[in-house]
């Protein structure tokens, strides 16, 4: 089991940056992929960015490609998205989610999730 705490999320205003944080809490899980997916208003959940155990692979959706960065610290057990040039339709609850195995873009391939952060990005 694999329990996720997300934090950092917040309103802002567009071009401001913010960072979200993803605590994972588990004594037995290793070797387990993060990601970070979004939830906008009305919307479908989507893909935002994931990353392997060992950051060899990352993948972003395009939307987000050049603006935000995800990265991890295993020693922390915490995944990070950096979020760069924030635009209003960036504005959602970013929830964070992890598996174990590679790192995938599908939100069926993760089994772990965490309750979410609020982003909002004003005009």
């Amino acid at each position: 089991q694999v329990q996720l705490v997300e934090s950092g999320g917040g309103l802002v205003q567009a071009g401001d940056s913010l960072r979200l944080s993803c605590a994972a809490s588990t004594r037995v899980v290793t070797n387990y992929a993060m990601a970070w997916f979004r939830q906008a208003p009305g919307k479908e959940r989507e893909f935002v960015a994931a990353i392997s155990w060992s950051a060899d692979k990352i993948y972003y959706a395009d939307s987000v490609k050049g603006r935000f960065t995800i990265s991890r610290d295993n020693t922390k057990k915490t995944s990070y998205l950096q979020m760069n040039s924030l635009r209003p339709d960036d504005t959602g609850i970013y929830y964070c989610a992890a598996r174990v195995g590679p790192a995938v873009t599908a939100i069926r391939g993760y089994d772990f999730w965490g309750q979410g952060t609020q982003v909002t990005v004003s005009a």
